[in-house]
């Protein structure tokens, strides 16, 4: 199986390295970091300016039609640098509606998000161990529309979001809805995430939606899967920035007159971290093969699932070394590849963790259905 990059994929992922280096330096991390929003507005449009955000969008609706393949790339070269935009939710939103939505849905949606002017985000996770496929919150009709209640946890990104992706439970089972952020019923509360991302609960009292698909159709697994492979492929990057970020690091600090990098304990641990990586890239690549036509869900369900897995556990394990081998450095929240560790601490955990993700796995290996 040969997960080279084609000519389209090369050109996203060289102009969008180029551009996040440009922009999404320290000190304009930290600068962010401190707004109220902590989205990088200049950096989404610098990106949509150049056609990196419609290049995962179909044609018809001003995208380049690169998929999720597209969407990879791209996002692994925002964890690469840590960028602070929405597109992983915004994104993953947008190829479910682009799927299953309706002519009227899409067209309200895309172009825009295309250009840079709207934006969506998706509301996937509750408190508690709730399961991604199976909702506590729930929908039902109301006349040609529907009617949600319930609770939505860490949304990422809402500002300057004005539609939201809301799962729900219904008699026909788990349905995909799209809500206004600002409807009525609807309301937020803004909450702090580990990588400064200003996330928020959000809170729906019979708020009014519409259906994305057919009820207990397969939007909602779509969506899901989409997400696990966009937090894998952030994940990757994040794994990536901070290995070089320890490379640099240990060729310049010297102890008893040679450099760090010398030390054979200290090649072992970043040995660990580049084998990581690379199991977390092959099994990414699997999974965006495995959505390819023709499609198998029990297939796909599987290799997204092990993506996500090794971008969990292998991710996490390369930024806790990391951050050893830079000493009391890689403590230092002044310090760049303390970003790294943060982010790879916070997808970790998105959507569950190791455990969960194995749960869910042995799950779909033995042939059951996963449930809360």
């Amino acid at each position: 199986m040969d997960f080279s990059l084609g000519e389209e994929l090369e050109a996203v992922r060289d102009l969008a390295r180029e551009i996040l280096t440009d922009r999404a330096t320290p000190e304009r991390l930290r600068e962010v970091e401190s707004s109220p929003a902590r989205v990088d507005e200049t950096l989404w449009a610098d990106l949509a300016s150049a056609g990196l955000i419609a290049a995962v969008l179909p044609e018809q609706y001003g995208g380049a039609g690169l998929g999720t393949a597209g969407l990879c790339v791209l996002l692994e070269e925002q964890g690469r640098h840590v960028a602070p935009v929405p597109l992983w939710p915004a994104l993953t939103g947008a190829l479910t509606v682009a799927a299953y939505g309706t002519g009227e849905q899409r067209s309200a949606l895309l172009p825009g998000l295309a250009d840079g002017t709207g934006r969506l985000t998706v509301a996937l996770e509750e408190f508690g161990p709730a399961e991604p496929l199976a909702p506590r919150t729930t929908a039902v009709e109301d006349g040609a529309g529907w009617r949600i209640d319930g609770v939505k946890a860490v949304v990422p990104a809402p500002a300057g979001a004005r539609h939201v992706l809301v799962t729900a439970a219904t008699d026909d089972g788990p349905g995909l809805f799209l809500a206004g952020t600002e409807a009525p019923g609807v309301s937020w509360e803004k909450a702090e995430t580990t990588t400064h991302d200003m996330s928020a609960h959000l809170a729906l009292d019979g708020a009014p939606a519409e259906a994305v698909g057919v009820p207990g159709g397969g939007a909602v697994p779509h969506l899901v899967r989409e997400a696990y492979l966009a937090l894998a492929a952030v994940q990757v990057g994040v794994a990536e920035g901070a290995l070089g970020h320890a490379a640099r690091h240990l060729r310049e600090r010297e102890q008893f007159g040679r450099p760090l990098a010398t030390f054979q304990a200290v090649q072992h641990q970043l040995a660990d971290c580049y084998i990581d990586i690379e199991a977390m890239r092959v099994t990414l690549w699997h999974a965006v093969d495995a959505l390819a036509q023709p499609f198998d869900a029990p297939a796909a369900d599987r290799a997204a699932l092990v993506a996500k897995w090794w971008a969990t556990e292998g991710g996490l394990n390369t930024v806790h070394r990391v951050q050893h081998v830079h000493g009391g450095i890689g403590v230092d929240t002044d310090y760049p590849v303390h970003r790294h560790f943060l982010w790879g601490k916070q997808i970790s955990t998105t959507l569950g963790g190791t455990g969960a993700d194995l749960e869910r796995l042995g799950a779909l290996v033995a042939g059951g259905a996963v449930t809360a």
